[in-house]
């Protein structure tokens, strides 16, 4: 019988990561220890972050097919322990890149995340939907997305990605955004990270104040190890409050998505929220009209022409957009029209995005048209603070 050859046991170990970091658990001093018998079981080591790691089973699973698929090895012998202080300490630092000082990665000036706020003036226009769906859509196009769930009291993006009572995994002073189960089989990734999750219970309430708010923002930015995101999201709060303002003083580079309904008071304050994110120097990219009509379905059952019901009124998507348009001196364009669809609200509900569960409907299929053109978007510089002062003469 051959013996594994130990550079092959390696090779394949590095192919394993960690399912939270998303990076091999071998550059993340992850593997104590690899050993090979002579009747070719490997008996590998392998340091969990922490104990009860709520992702202990997907590590086991991948190591041990990970490393069965080496010519030789006729089983594998996996031994699970805890990192010590000290090498999580050091797992810290590499995850840092040897930064010991926080700082939020996604206001450097060489980042090449593009950060989008969901923004609306009123609650209960859909935002959170719209937000989860489009952050959806993108990792199914196989990009690397993030959501930060800023809406502090409203707090509602975990339970529409099921992940109501997951909490995340912390090395010392360091979150790990929680992945979602949905895109698992896309080429993209989706995690998250929302101040529910953080919370000692679900049902507790959070009654906080400006800083307060400001110190929550900050903390899922730079305490959370997000890794080499293309997207980020974040799920505002409704209105002009503590939270866009904050958003404004630590990422002046983030545009923002308003929001509305095609009603005229969600229409009035929906442009109440553009302009805030013009005062912070922030570019507005588009209008998203949500509940925008309801397919008639007598219509649709009979095979004749589409007859929409405009049940909360029409054009507060296109005043908004006008309105910000006229206001900042460019083009903010209506990005899509999303109807009323029950399988959306039943999505939220149940923790399965419809861009998901329902992609041929059109609430789904107007939703993943908002997310293509966001992520083929290039980063312009129009209505964005560029952080440079003017030389003395």
């Amino acid at each position: 019988m051959v013996s594994p050859a130990p550079d092959a046991i390696q090779a394949a170990l590095a192919t394993v990561n960690d399912p939270e970091i998303r990076r091999p658990i071998t550059d993340l001093g992850m593997v104590e220890s690899v050993e090979a018998d002579d009747t070719g079981v490997v008996h590998v080591k392998v340091l969990l972050t922490v104990a009860g790691c709520p992702l202990k089973d997907t590590i086991t699973r991948d190591v041990k097919a990970a490393v069965g698929k080496v010519d030789g090895v006729t089983d594998v012998d996996l031994t699970l322990g805890v990192m010590t202080a000290e090498q999580r300490s050091g797992l810290q630092e590499t995850l840092r890149g040897g930064q010991a000082q926080k700082e939020i990665p996604f206001s450097r000036p060489d980042s090449l995340t593009k950060v989008y706020a969901i923004a609306s003036g009123k609650g209960g226009v859909g935002k959170s939907s719209v937000t989860v769906n489009l952050a959806t859509a993108m990792a199914q196009q196989g990009l690397k997305v993030g959501i930060v769930d800023a809406d502090i009291y409203g707090h509602s993006v975990p339970a529409m990605l099921g992940l109501g009572d997951v909490r995340p995994t912390q090395v010392e002073d360091m979150i790990m955004p929680v992945p979602t189960p949905i895109t698992r089989e896309s080429a993209g990734e989706l995690s998250v990270i929302s101040i529910g999750m953080l919370k000692p219970r679900r049902d507790q309430v959070v009654a906080w104040r400006g800083p307060m708010l400001d110190r929550a923002l900050v903390q899922m930015l730079s305490d959370v190890y997000w890794g080499d995101l293309d997207v980020l999201f974040l799920d505002l709060p409704p209105g002009t409050g503590d939270i866009a303002i904050s958003l404004g003083q630590h990422l002046p580079n983030a545009e923002v998505l308003v929001v509305t309904t095609p009603q005229e008071a969600a229409a009035e304050v929906a442009e109440r929220a553009g302009t805030m994110a013009s005062m912070m120097h922030q570019r507005v990219v588009g209008v998203v009209e949500n509940m925008s009509f309801l397919p008639c379905p007598h219509c649709a059952e009979a095979g004749g022409p589409e007859h929409r019901l405009e049940v909360f009124g029409s054009g507060g998507g296109a005043r908004v957009a006008a309105t910000l348009s006229s206001r900042f001196g460019y083009d903010v364009p209506v990005l899509g029209e999303i109807p009323l669809d029950l399988d959306l609200r039943a999505g939220g509900d149940s923790g399965t995005p419809i861009v998901v569960t329902a992609p041929d409907t059109p609430s789904a299929m107007a939703l993943t048209q908002v997310a293509t053109t966001l992520s083929g978007r290039g980063r312009g510089l129009v209505g964005l603070q560029l952080g440079l002062t003017p030389a003395g003469r």
